[in-house]
Parts: structure tokens; sequence; C-alpha cells
């Protein structure tokens, strides 16, 4: 199930368009679908939607001449890999539903566990709307306050992979610059047009009579669930956001403030700039909270500019610690969710969880680790709302493999594995490498890793293939993370090194 064998790496010099060439100048197939779901871990979805018969076969490839990159991608071989490689091993045809997405929150039905994060992605009546119609379950508003915001430009930044993919994404933005009217007018008009829709209304309050009012105001106009933004690390002046979340006293008595205001569920959104989130999580289930929300972004500094001395983004020659968020911070944010699954004390409460995701396996991390719900911001910045088709597609063909019913069985499966310590783990065995000799390209980077930053295990024979001292090796596996060609894996036996 989890063996890939397409994968971003051939395919990297593709643009992800929009209305691709590709697919304009196939008459038989969708190609830049199919890329499009091999890039987001869906290649079994891709290959499950193809025709009978492989169309690539003898074709003169119109869509690689079409390429905004013409030549660069290898289109017809990776659509054929697609029909010989990835379909064989298809273990079922997927269900045209997708009942098995059905999930909820605090009660409350959802279509599937997919939300978009309170960002600028969920910030106008528009953009929900292009959202729900893709197929998002439902979209946490930006938030929401009774403060005059005005934002600075540039305000995004970004540190990017050798593709120019986002790794990590850094923001200075605020909160939403519409006034509390024209918040409660769009929360109207969307829940009239999208009824199904699940809206969740984050908001921030300045005291106890604006979380108050804030929540009883979004819950008059619409709003199914509220979520209090005690996280924000670019409104932290004055107490508010993350200096709010970093005292549990604090997220006790706004979470009872906006309980008065509303009996529909309320979401304490919490933040990672602090070494332990249950202390926090556990005041908001005692000032009336129903689940939690986690993680926002963590507060960061990047790109230095080495000749103006100012990091980005860079306004007017100053800047400004901001909130990072993207794929490196997924590990961190996965940390989050364990704690909070593992915590007793919050059994029963829902948890929402994101950060990094951008791929269906990833929001898979977080239900396996006890998330009820995922929200997204940052993937949707950089790929569009589109990639929800992917999300939903993905995860059903999981849940269908495994036999699940239901999204909600694969929740917390994985919590048992996590501990918070390794004195733990078995430690009298080693899982050495196993070298793929056909797949091997002779660069040495295996012998250079093991040599300078491992336990030199590792040379390379006369055919520059590299030769294991299983004398020498602790089976760390840090040849198997930088060899490029991907031909070295774990071997499948343990060896016992016991000392009797």
């Amino acid at each position: 199930m989890f063996e890939r064998k397409l994968k971003r790496l051939d395919m990297l010099r593709c643009a992800l368009c929009a209305d691709a060439p590709c697919s304009k100048a196939c008459g038989e197939t969708d190609p830049a679908r199919c890329l499009r779901s091999i890039w987001f871990d869906n290649e079994k979805g891709a290959a499950s939607g193809l025709p009978e018969a492989n169309p690539c076969v003898n074709c003169a490839a119109p869509c690689e001449a079409a390429c905004v990159r013409p030549g660069e991608i290898p289109i017809r071989a990776l659509m054929t890999r697609l029909y010989d490689e990835v379909r064989p091993e298809l273990e079922l045809k997927p269900a045209a539903d997708e009942e098995r997405l059905r999930t909820e929150l605090c009660g409350i039905p959802l279509e599937n566990p997919f939300l978009l994060s309170s960002s600028v992605v969920a910030s106008t009546y528009d953009m929900c709307a292009r959202a729900f119609e893709a197929g998002w379950a439902g979209a946490a508003f930006k938030t929401i306050s009774a403060l005059d915001i005005h934002e600075v430009s540039p305000r995004f930044s970004a540190i990017t992979s050798d593709t120019g993919s986002i790794i990590g994404f850094k923001n200075i933005e605020q909160l939403s610059d519409h006034s509390v009217a024209e918040n409660m007018k769009i929360f109207r008009r969307l829940k009239k047009n999208y009824p199904t829709k699940f809206i969740l209304a984050s908001i921030m309050g300045r005291d106890d009579e604006e979380w108050e009012e804030l929540a009883r105001e979004c819950a008059e106009n619409g709003a199914d669930a509220v979520e209090l933004n005690f996280s924000c690390p670019n409104m932290a002046e004055g107490g508010l956001g993350s200096d709010i979340g970093q005292v549990p006293e604090l997220v006790e008595r706004f979470t009872a403030a906006a309980r008065r205001g509303t009996d529909i569920p309320i979401l304490a959104k919490l933040t990672p700039n602090v070494a332990f989130m249950s202390p926090a999580a556990e005041a908001a289930r005692r000032g009336g909270a129903d689940g939690i929300a986690a993680i926002n972004t963590i507060k960061s500094v990047i790109e230095v500019n080495p000749h103006t001395y100012v990091s980005a983004p860079a306004v007017h020659g100053m800047s400004a610690v901001g909130g990072y968020s993207g794929s490196a911070v997924m590990p961190i944010a996965l940390r989050f969710i364990a704690e909070l699954g593992k915590n007793p004390a919050l059994a029963g409460m829902h948890i929402s969880a994101m950060g990094g995701v951008e791929t269906w396996l990833d929001a898979l991390e977080f239900i396996l680790l006890g998330a009820d719900s995922v929200q997204v911001t940052t993937a949707v910045m950089q790929y569009g709302y589109r990639i929800v088709e992917d999300l939903k597609a993905g995860l059903k063909l999981y849940l269908e493999e495994k036999g699940f019913q239901s999204v909600r069985e694969a929740r917390g499966l994985a919590l048992d594995t996590v501990s918070e310590t390794t004195n733990v783990l078995e430690r009298d065995t080693v899982l050495f490498p196993r070298f793929h000799r056909e797949a091997c390209i002779g660069c040495g980077r295996c012998a250079i890793s093991c040599a300078d930053g491992g336990h030199q295990a590792i040379r390379l024979g006369d055919d520059r293939r590299p030769i294991l001292d299983g004398r020498r090796c602790v089976g760390c596996h840090l040849c198997v993370l930088v060899c490029p060609a991907r031909a070295i894996t774990p071997s499948r036996k343990r060896i016992s090194r016991r000392k009797e």
C-alpha cells in the first residue's frame, strides 16, 4: 500500500499548470490531472481512472510538445508507467461514493474531514464558495475581530526547494480586514447558498466582553462552530494571539467568556510556541471548549539578507518575527497532536489538526495520531483549492483497501506507538541497509556520509558500488536517506547484537 511507484522526483519540472496545455493537446486522457495526482501521492487514484487501453502507445505525444516546458516532462512515459506499474497493483476499483469520508465535528456532519484553515484562503464569500464547489467540507473563516486592521506589503516569504516548491512559508499577516458586520453578511450568504458546508468562525477579542459578543454574533449569523484564536504570532502585542495561548489561565478565562455568548461548539486554537500544549488544552476544556485546533504557525525569522541585513519579508528596511508554516512544520505539528491525542484529560474532545498538510497521506498521519478533522492553508496558497480532489480520493482509496467503513475507524491507531522518550525502544538488534546494485549509480554519497557522519561502515568497491562492513554498521540508515538514486533500502532481517 505504501510503496510509491512514481514520485515527485519523476516529474520535478512539471509546473502543475492552470488550464494545462498538455491536457488540451490530448484527446484521450487528462494527463495534467494524472500528473497532479502523482505529485500529491495519489498515483493509484490516477491509475484507477484511466481508460482500459493505454492511448499513449504509438502516440506522437502532443502533450509533451504543448507543455510550457517542452521536452522537460516525460508525460508519455509517466502515463505508461501508471498503466504498467501502478494499475496492476490496484487491489480494488474505487467506490463512486464518498460515504467512508463522512465524519462529524462536535456532532455536526462533515462531508469529509478536510477544512480550509483560518487565513487568506478563507477570507471572502467568493473564495469560500469556490472552495466548497471544489469539494472542501467547510472553512475556518479568517479571524474576525473588532480591530482596525491595516496590512503591510510585502507580507509573505518562503524557503523553497531546488524546484521552487515551498518548504517553509513565513507570513506577517494579521486578521480579517473586513468589519464584523461585513463578515456576518458573508456568513449569512454562505449558509444560505451552501447549507451542508461547515462554517467555523475564527474570532479574536481584546477582553471578556468582545470574546462573548463575537461568539454570539457568529452563532446568530450562521456559524456552525466558533474557533477561538489564542495563537496568532502576529497579534501578540497587547495581550492578544499567542500571548493568550501561552497562559492557561487566560485560555480558560476567554473560553468561558465565549461560552457565555453561545451554545454552539467551541474550539480553542492553540499555539505551538510552548513546551507542552496540554496545559492550555485542559484549561480550554475547563472554560467550556468542545475541541482543540492545532497547530497555528511557529514564530520565526528567515532569510536575513547579507547586504541589507534585513530578514524577509522586508518592509521599508524592517521586518518582524512572523508565523512559519508549510511542510517543514509538519513533524512539530504531529508531535503536538500526538500529545493531545494521548492525554486522557482531553478524551472526547474534537481535535482539528493542521500544520504542513499537502497530501492525503499527510492528513492520514494526523488522523492516525488522534485528529478528527484536518485543516489546510499553505498548500492551498501554493497549489489551489483543487488539491482537495486528491486529498479525498487518496484517503478514500486507503480506507477502502484497509476495509474501514469510516474515516473515524482510523483515528488514533498510531498513538500507542509514540513515546515521549526513547528509553522504551528495543536496542539489542540492528537492521542493516540493503544495497540494490542494479539501481546504484556509483556516486559514492553513501560512503561519504557514512565516513563523515556515521560509523565508517561503507567503502566503494572497484566498480564504485558500496560494500558494507557489518562489524561497523549500527543500522542508523543515514545512507538510506542520502542516496540520490533511492538504491538503498532497509533490509528485512534484524541482526542480534546482544552481548551474552
